[in-house]
């Protein structure tokens, strides 16, 4: 039986080895979560379970850590970033029509 790839937006990673893949302390993972960086999947239980994505991200993050940004500022830069994804998704959409 041959096993689907997760989604790279579905949580499959526990927080120990989320951490463990980004070189960060499970407490900072928490952190970002309260501040809005990132929001990691839930099991029914609540463990926290994170995707390749959210590993990008941290990397993101940590990536605007170590350039001197604050939490408030690397928000401000992602959500930014992840603006100008959809804005160029929609030039794209417009541009094939």
């Amino acid at each position: 039986m041959i096993k689907s790839v997760p989604h790279s937006s579905q949580g499959v990673f526990a927080i120990s080895v989320a951490a463990e893949m980004v070189s960060m302390e499970i407490q900072n993972l928490r952190v970002y979560e309260r501040r809005g960086l990132l929001e990691p999947d839930r099991t029914s239980g609540g463990t926290r379970l994170y995707s390749a994505d959210d590993i990008e991200r941290l990397h993101r993050i940590r990536e605007l850590l170590a350039d001197g940004l604050n939490l408030a500022g690397i928000a401000e830069v992602l959500r930014l970033e992840g603006r100008v994804r959809a804005l160029e998704d929609e030039v794209a959409r417009l541009r094939r029509r």
